[in-house]
């Protein structure tokens, strides 16, 4: 796992990439005005989704950082709906801004998201939780899906 490059550092530089080659590239455009404003109420789910699981990890003082070991499991707010809300909340802001440029190589990053969600930080996550919690995280696992 990348342990110097965190999560937020990703969706930014995708985000940047999707909104530059949006310009430099402008191929298809699909979503137009005032359909692609749709995509407001997306990137505010996905802050408002950040938010409200980033305020649970500071009051429940446990870690943020996906390669540290957890010290409280959490399964409520958000984490009723997905075991990984601020990736799903990434991923929101990600689709939302896609959808308010309207064109077609905006919509290449959400993908790539998840792979490197999946890749580099996901199982490293789920195993850590393995170990600290056990059956309890096991059984959470099962009521539970991964992003939504």
């Amino acid at each position: 796992m990348a342990k110097g490059i965190m999560p937020p550092t990703y969706l930014i530089i995708l985000l940047v990439l999707s909104i530059s080659l949006h310009f430099i590239f402008p191929m298809v455009k699909f979503i137009f005005s005032p359909y692609n404003y749709l995509g407001f109420v997306l990137i505010a789910f996905g802050s408002a989704v950040n938010l409200w699981a980033d305020s649970i990890f500071k009051k429940k003082k446990t870690t943020i950082k996906p390669h540290e070991l957890p010290r409280f499991f959490i399964a409520f707010g958000p984490f009723k709906m997905s075991r990984h809300p601020m990736y799903l909340g990434m991923l929101s802001i990600l689709l939302g801004v896609a959808i308010f440029l309207g064109s077609l190589v905006s919509f290449i990053f959400q993908v790539a998201f998840i792979v490197l969600m999946e890749t580099l930080f996901i199982p490293t996550e789920e195993r850590n939780m393995e170990n600290q919690f056990g059956k309890e995280y096991l059984k959470y696992k099962k009521r539970v899906r991964r992003w939504i």
